[in-house]
């Protein structure tokens, strides 16, 4: 038999445990989601039920590439002494535990998640694996899949956002995790007993029982998307010169068609957070081409552009470590108190390439054409450095580098970016003409430049492939669905040979 949770506590679910009342059980957690305590919570909470317990843990490689597998086994206390394995096998978990949903799929393709058996308890948000991340185009793995499989996998299944409720608590997910348990009725103590170890274990306490009723009574509402809001215009505040000049800036957002106007709002907001109100009517007047040529196109353009102008160099990786809003993430993010002190190192490993990108063009390009002059600066940057930003001198070096935000126009960096948007638009401008859903693919190339170093470098040789190959499909009907594929080769994998295959096999059918 299988059933899911669907919303009301199932208290009395007890058909699959033992005869002899012997459970096991597993909890999976990252670092950092509270698994050790919740684990001792579930092991306190069996002593009190007047059962002998033992606990054992195996971490896991890393922080999303692996997660601890925390065990227990219990059973009634009897006058003989109970033997307990050390670690979970597949097949024979009576109750397993995952604190997030690909944890769960992965329980569930170790074998340790049985139909005739296992009763799941998991919550459904996702923290992106290494792997999802590591893939240069979208690599999220697809929830409604793994959700609809676990549920098929499970005797008994009790799946909802259990990390939304703990956050809106303003406790661990650890603590709506032990709701959820209670929830599913698969141990046999009462909810008293799970009250009682939250308030015995002496910290948060109040905000751990929100979160533990939280999920022990959630009820799942009949259509989320019902509760969305749509976004208003944030009312900005500061110097009224600052203020005016933004006004002025969103005057002209009006002037695009209603459709558009959110998506170029964002764009501008990036842009002029990125550099200033001069960047943002740039960035307007390139989008002010498009705009009367249809709404996929204008607002295509509206977010690739802003991309393409938002280039991370050391400018901008200076700004946001010196913000007053990262250091309060940081402390929130740890649970740091404000009057505790706090030490952050920096990491940093900057390439010639990006120091000459941060000089003068004249002198940066002065620099890279001469072979010598850039293997020496090369040999006195590119090396990896720990910078203290806790300090005076660690910041204030950081602050000097962003200090150079208004120049940033000037330097040789700006000039490489500049001309690579002119390329990119130039492309689109030569395809709209004719075909308006061939520049809307165009631009959407742009998806193949992020990031900095090494990264950056090859998302532009992907670039330059792509163009060139466009070059050859001038007049072909299906040119757009080639540059459509041609993109998805590009995204496949970081080195490019996707996208060399299909590039290949293009080619020998012109």
């Amino acid at each position: 038999m299988n059933s899911a949770d669907r919303g009301g506590a199932d208290l009395n679910n007890t058909e699959n445990i033992a005869p002899d009342g012997f459970i096991t059980l597993a909890v999976l957690a990252v670092g950092g989601q509270g698994g050790g305590v919740l684990t001792k919570w579930i092991a306190d909470l069996a002593t009190l039920g007047g059962y002998d317990v033992q606990m054992t843990s195996v971490a896991g490689v890393a922080q999303r590439t692996g997660a601890t597998i925390y065990y227990l086994e219990m059973a009634p206390k009897t006058d003989r002494q109970p033997v307990f394995a050390l670690s979970p096998s597949p097949g024979d978990l009576d109750v397993l535990i995952a604190s997030e949903l690909m944890e769960a799929g992965r329980a569930v393709l170790r074998g340790f998640v049985t139909p005739d058996r296992t009763t799941l308890i998991a919550s459904t948000h996702r923290i992106l694996a290494i792997s999802e991340k590591s893939i240069p185009g979208d690599g999220r793995a697809e929830n409604p899949l793994v959700e609809e499989e676990i549920h098929k996998a499970a005797f008994h299944s009790v799946c909802f956002d259990m990390d939304a409720i703990a956050t809106e608590a303003g406790s661990m997910i650890s603590a709506s995790l032990f709701g959820g348990l209670a929830r599913s009725g698969s141990l046999p103590f009462d909810v008293s007993l799970y009250e009682e170890v939250i308030r015995t274990s002496g910290r948060g306490v109040e905000a751990s029982l929100v979160a533990f009723h939280g999920a022990l009574h959630y009820e799942p509402t009949a259509d989320d998307k019902s509760k969305q809001v749509k976004p208003t215009r944030r009312q900005v505040q500061g110097p009224e010169r600052l203020v005016s000049d933004w006004d002025d800036l969103r005057s002209r957002v009006d002037t695009f068609p209603s459709e558009s106007r959110e998506m170029i709002e964002l764009g501008l907001i990036k842009v002029v957070d990125y550099q200033d109100f001069d960047y943002g009517h740039e960035y307007l007047d390139y989008v002010e081409e498009f705009s009367t040529r249809g709404n996929a196109l204008v607002n295509t353009a509206a977010k690739y552009i802003a991309n393409a102008m938002c280039y991370d160099d050391l400018i901008r990786v200076a700004d946001l470590k010196t913000r007053s809003s990262r250091q309060a993430r940081l402390r929130g993010e740890q649970d740091i108190p404000d009057d505790e002190i706090v030490h952050v190192t920096e990491y940093f490993h900057p390439r010639a390439q990006e120091v000459c990108g941060t000089l003068p063009a004249w002198l940066g390009g002065w620099i890279e054409a001469h072979p010598r002059c850039f293997s020496l600066l090369d040999r006195l940057t590119n090396k990896g450095r720990r910078i203290r930003t806790d300090g005076v001198v660690g910041f204030g070096l950081l602050w000097v580098v962003a200090s150079l935000k208004p120049r940033r126009r000037k330097f040789l960096r700006h000039r490489y970016e500049s001309a690579h948007l002119k390329n990119l638009l130039d492309h689109t401008r030569k395809a709209m003409d004719s075909d308006t859903d061939l520049a809307v693919e165009i631009l959407q190339c742009q998806r193949l430049i992020k990031g900095y170093s090494d990264t950056h470098e090859r998302g532009h040789s992907k670039f330059a492939k792509v163009m060139d190959t466009i070059q050859d499909l001038s007049g072909r009907k299906d040119a757009t669905d080639c540059v459509q594929r041609l993109r998805h080769a590009a995204l496949q994998d970081e080195e490019g040979i996707a996208l060399d295959e299909t590039v290949a096999t293009m080619r020998s059918s012109f």
